[in-house]
């Protein structure tokens, strides 16, 4: 059997925070990148903003509209040691980008299992968080397109 990337989408929630803005993190309660954007797996019946939009109420309270899709797609492979574990033929993760303004006091409401933390960041602060390079880098330029994005539309 042919290996596949499971779908799975992702939010850039943003809020303002003076005169910049501040994207939403969550922690999960595990050793190694713990520390991500809301996401998940898109189910067969609904679409990736369907997904992302899903995700976000489930893992952190917060209803939202979608304000746009980043051209920009995150794929990657699975560690061999956890592949081992996966009794099917998924070898990673192919996730598509969206975004989402909240209000700066959205309250925020993790589920204490899936999700036991969050936390808003600057730009700048993404690194203190997210240690994986790739993916560190590739959240800060969301967040750059994201607020690019609300600014457009205001």
């Amino acid at each position: 059997m042919k290996d596949i990337y499971r779908k799975c989408a992702s939010i850039v929630v943003l809020r303002k925070a003076g005169d910049s803005f501040e994207v939403l993190l969550l922690h999960k309660p595990r050793k190694k990148d713990s520390w991500q954007l809301p996401q998940g797996g898109v189910e067969e019946w609904e679409t990736y903003e369907q997904a992302a939009v899903r995700e976000l109420k489930e893992e952190a309270g917060l209803e939202v509209e979608s304000a746009g899709q980043s051209e920009k797609i995150y794929q990657y492979d699975f560690p061999l040691a956890y592949r081992r574990f996966r009794p099917d033929n998924v070898c990673g993760q192919r996730l598509e980008f969206f975004f989402a303004l909240v209000e700066p006091d959205a309250k925020v409401e993790v589920d204490q299992s899936e999700i036991n933390e969050f936390v808003w960041v600057t730009k700048e602060d993404v690194k203190k968080y997210i240690k994986r390079p790739e993916y560190s880098e590739l959240i800060e330029s969301m967040v750059e397109e994201g607020i690019e994005l609300i600014r457009a539309s205001n």
